[in-house]
């Protein structure tokens, strides 16, 4: 075996990314959203009328998944989709008042989860972090793309 666990930075980043989303999946579920309806409502509210391939983009998820969480978004009437008025073959997707509801009850404890993220660190600390995150993720790119 290469490197021990102990030495894996890896399964720390894991770790944190698991705890960040247990605790969304929590604060989203007394809304009745998942967190991946809860991200999309999110980026609608910013972005009406965008596309389902460019919320997908937006919201870092493949259109097919997209095209499933917007189906279930839409039957619950938290969306709703209508042809793009310049470009009749994508579906323009908007927030209903309902989906502007579910995303307003979700929201506001999500971000009792961000900001208690934000508050463990100084905005030093904090820019360091995204600093060093966006470093590891360089890292991880160009270690992929030697793997190719």
């Amino acid at each position: 075996m290469g490197m021990p666990a102990s030495d894996r930075l890896g399964i720390d980043l894991n770790l944190a990314v698991q705890e960040l989303l247990a605790a969304k999946r929590a604060a989203v579920e007394p809304a009745g959203l998942t967190v991946p309806q809860y991200a999309a409502l999110f980026m609608l509210a910013e972005n009406a009328g965008i596309s389902g391939a460019a919320l997908a983009r937006a919201c870092q998820v493949t259109p097919q998944a997209m095209a499933m969480t917007l189906k279930h978004l839409t039957e619950r009437r938290l969306v709703e989709r209508a042809p793009h008025r310049w470009h009749r073959n994508i579906l323009a997707t908007r927030l209903t008042d309902r989906g502007r509801a579910a995303l307003e009850l979700a929201d506001d404890r999500a971000s009792a989860i961000e900001e208690a993220l934000s508050e463990e660190f100084t905005a030093a600390e904090r820019d360091q972090l995204r600093h060093l995150l966006a470093r590891a993720i360089s890292a991880i790119r160009y270690a992929a793309d030697d793997l190719d």
